[in-house]
């Protein structure tokens, strides 16, 4: 496919050229309508765009299938099999997920630092959570997510769980073994659900964690308006492998999703997908973990802090590693090594990441005796 396109951008480009008079929403036709002082304050632009998905860039059938496109070439950008596009966030998209793997009085195994979205799909399904224990750090005071061999655990426990779903990365930038718990899922014939909410960048650059379509995970669903450049509310998720019906997943995301989604926010998803093909690596080789680590020493608030592959804390699980090599889409899963874990921001057994500390305090010399979480690498 031509990663060129955008379609929605496109079409929202046609749509400006030959502008119609509708009878149909939004009422403030194309700010014709809009009070003065909004428009002074929002730009008319916003307005402008704001047009239906349905009956405006496309018709009521959508015949034209500029959604469509626009979705397959997000999938093919990232190695899935499916991509659907939310203008909720990602808080409908977990839901979409949740519900086309259980329902009902039936469990699910789900991690106990999920988000509050997870917590309301589980009360909206009926769905009984089979809850599963992150890895607390006492060092660093945050969690990382839960381990393989606890997933293991719980799964002997309860064999009639419908799949598990697990927060990767965490808000704190932690990484899962995505491929150790998508194996054991998958030893079970189960599906895997992550919410990569925070990792949008995963599949851009190669000295990035693998993220979960990398590694045989069967949904995956991301926040691209957190580690993205889309607007507020856009939301993707990717779909693969044969555990899930795609016509399921779409009727569920169906079901709960607004009648009227926002052309500015699928133009916004369609534009980030082309950035990222044309632009991504380069963008973040320009702003990647190197920067803040590099300078961690003389920023007030921030600590150097080292790292060693394996090594456990407290006598709890070793925080996730994660591999490092990352091929072109299409091969991306048969070229992955299956095991060679690395650990916070470079591809070497051990090495320098910066860790968050109270704002404010004094950088440390002194070397922490915990393991940062890999992937946990930010700007200030």
């Amino acid at each position: 496919m031509d990663q060129s396109q955008a379609p929605v951008l496109e079409a929202l480009a046609a749509f400006h050229a030959n502008p119609m008079t509708g009878f149909t929403p939004p009422g403030h036709r194309q700010g014709r309508g809009t009070d003065p002082r909004v428009l002074q304050a929002l730009g008319a632009e916003v307005f402008r765009s704001d047009v239906l998905a349905t009956g405006g860039l496309d018709d009521r059938t959508s015949s034209r299938g500029i959604l469509e496109h626009a979705q397959e070439l997000m999938a093919e950008a990232v190695g899935a099999d499916h991509t659907f596009f939310s203008t909720c966030g990602s808080s409908l998209s977990v839901k979409a997920a949740m519900l086309s793997v259980a329902g009902p009085h039936e469990e699910l195994l789900v991690g106990r630092d999920v988000h509050k979205s997870v917590v309301a799909g589980l009360i909206l399904a009926g769905i009984r959570p089979i809850w599963v224990e992150p890895q607390w750090d006492p060092d660093l005071h945050l969690a990382h997510p839960p381990s393989a061999d606890s997933v293991r655990a719980v799964f002997e426990q309860h064999p009639d769980a419908r799949g598990a779903l697990v927060t990767s990365p965490t808000p704190y930038g932690a990484c899962a073994d995505l491929a150790a718990i998508t194996e054991v899922c998958h030893d079970r014939g189960l599906p895997l659900i992550v919410d990569e909410a925070w990792g949008a960048h995963l599949p851009f650059h190669p000295d990035l964690p693998r993220w979960a379509m990398d590694v045989g995970a069967d949904v995956c669903v991301t926040s691209v308006h957190k580690m993205g450049s889309a607007l507020e509310q856009s939301s993707v998720f990717h779909l693969q492998g044969d555990r899930i019906d795609p016509a399921v997943l779409s009727q569920r995301e169906d079901l709960l999703g607004t009648t009227s989604p926002s052309v500015l926010v699928y133009a916004a998803l369609d534009g980030w997908r082309r950035q990222m093909v044309q632009h991504g690596r380069e963008l973040y080789d320009r702003t990647r973990c190197s920067s803040p680590r590099s300078s961690a020493g003389t920023s007030t608030g921030w600590t150097a802090c080292t790292s060693t592959a394996g090594r456990t804390s407290a006598g709890r699980d070793a925080p996730p590693t994660s591999t490092r090599s990352r091929s072109s889409s299409a091969s991306r899963r048969s070229a992955r090594p299956a095991t060679a874990p690395a650990t916070g921001c470079a591809p070497t057994t051990r090495s320098t990441c910066t860790c968050a500390t109270t704002a404010g305090s004094a950088p440390s010399s002194a070397t922490p005796t915990t393991t940062p979480p890999p992937g946990s690498c930010s700007t200030p």
